[in-house]
C-alpha cells in the first residue's frame, strides 16, 4: 500500500515537473488523506529528495537524490512497459540472481532489478564484474518475447544498440560494439552485458538481460589489472552524470528497439548493431571453448552469429567467443 501511494505521489509529481502541488491535490489524486501526504512527503525527504513547501501554493521537487531507487528512476520515466516494476537494492550479490527469482515466480514483462552495488556481479563465461557502490548502472530487465529460442541471442545485440544510442543521447561521446556484448569508447570496455534464458525445449519463459554500465567511477575505482581496459561515462567526458536520468533514457531506447524488434523482426535492429560495431572489416583472433580463429570479421547473420574469414578462405560461425581485434 504504502509502494503504490509513493508510486502515485512520484506520478504527479512527474507529470507537473517543477511546479507546487497542493497537499489536497495530491490527497485526491491518491485516494488518501492530506496526513497521509505530509507523512510520504517526509519519507520522500529521508531518501534525499529535496522538496519545498509553501503554504497555499503546495509541494515540489527541487532535486532527487543521486541513487537509483524506484523513487528517482520512476520521476521522468517515460516508458509504457519497461521499469513499471522496480526492484531496487543498495547492495546485492546479483541483479541476475534477483531476477531469475523474481521471473520463476512470475514477475511481469518489464520488471528491473537494480542495485547501487554488487558484491558478486558477473559478466560472460562466469567472469566477476566490478560493481562498487554509487557508480554505475547494475540492472537486470526481464523481458518475455515470443520468439523462437534459437534467436534469443539477438535480443543480446539489441541491448547493445540501446545502451550506445542512450549514451549518444545522454553525452558527447561515440560508443563502439565489440561483438557480442561489450560496448567501448576509445576503445576501453565501458558496458558488458549478460542474457540469460529461462526456457524449455520449445518455449521461452524469460530473457534476463543484465548490464553493467560504467558510470562515475574514476580511474583509481578500477583494479589495476583493469585500468588500462575499462573506462567510464565520467573518464570520458569530464563530467559526472546521473545515473538515475541514464537509466530511464536507457529504458525508453531499449522499449522501443524492443517494440520494432517484435513487429519488424531483427533486419532494423542488425543494421543498427552493424553501423555502431568496431570489429567490421577488422582482422580480429576469436577464442572459443575449442579453438582460436584468426581472420577478417565480415558481420553477423540475421540470427546474429559473428561470420570470421580466414587466411585459407574458409569462413567460419562463431556463436560464442572472446574477441580481439588485431
Amino acid at each position: 500500500m504504502q509502494t503504490d501511494v509513493r508510486k502515485k505521489m512520484l506520478e504527479l509529481f512527474s507529470k507537473h515537473k517543477g511546479e507546487f502541488i497542493s497537499g489536497q491535490e495530491m490527497a485526491d489524486y491518491i485516494g488518501c488523506s492530506r496526513t497521509a501526504v505530509w507523512k510520504h512527503i517526509e519519507e520522500l525527504r529521508k531518501e534525499g529528495f529535496e522538496l519545498e513547501a509553501v503554504r497555499k501554493k503546495g509541494y515540489r521537487i527541487n532535486k532527487a537524490p543521486e541513487r537509483v531507487t524506484e523513487n528517482e528512476i520512476r520521476l521522468g520515466l517515460k516508458t509504457k512497459t519497461l521499469g513499471r516494476e522496480i526492484y531496487y537494492y543498495e547492495s546485492l550479490d546479483s541483479t541476475q540472481k534477483i531476477a531469475h527469482s523474481l521471473a520463476n515466480e512470475g514477475a511481469p514483462e518489464g520488471t528491473i532489478v537494480i542495485a547501487d552495488e554488487q558484491t558478486m556481479g558477473k559478466g560472460r563465461m562466469s567472469r566477476i564484474w566490478h560493481s562498487p557502490k554509487y557508480t554505475g548502472i547494475w540492472m537486470s530487465i526481464i523481458l518475455k518475447p515470443n520468439i523462437p529460442i534459437h534467436k534469443a541471442p539477438q535480443l543480446t545485440l539489441l541491448a547493445a544498440v540501446a545502451v550506445v544510442q542512450a549514451m549518444e543521447d545522454t553525452t558527447n561521446v561515440t560508443p563502439q560494439i565489440k561483438w557480442p556484448n561489450d560496448v567501448l569508447i576509445n576503445g576501453k570496455k565501458v558496458t558488458g552485458i549478460l542474457t540469460e534464458l529461462q526456457a524449455e525445449a520449445d518455449r521461452i519463459h524469460s530473457v534476463i538481460i543484465g548490464m553493467g554500465i560504467n558510470v562515475n567511477q574514476s580511474k583509481e575505482d578500477f583494479p589495476e589489472e583493469l585500468q588500462q581496459k575499462a573506462t567510464s561515462l565520467m573518464i570520458e567526458t569530464g563530467e559526472k552524470q546521473v545515473r538515475s536520468s541514464f537509466v530511464q533514457t536507457l529504458l525508453l531506447k531499449l522499449e522501443t528497439l524492443y517494440e520494432m524488434y517484435l513487429q519488424k523482426g531483427f533486419a532494423p535492429i542488425k543494421l543498427l548493431w552493424e553501423s555502431y560495431a568496431i570489429s567490421i572489416g577488422k582482422e580480429i583472433t576469436a577464442t572459443t571453448l575449442q579453438s582460436v580463429i584468426r581472420g577478417q570479421a565480415l558481420g553477423i547473420t540475421d540470427e546474429g552469429v559473428l561470420l570470421v574469414k580466414d587466411r585459407e578462405g574458409i569462413v567460419h560461425s562463431i556463436y560464442s567467443a572472446d574477441i580481439d581485434i588485431l
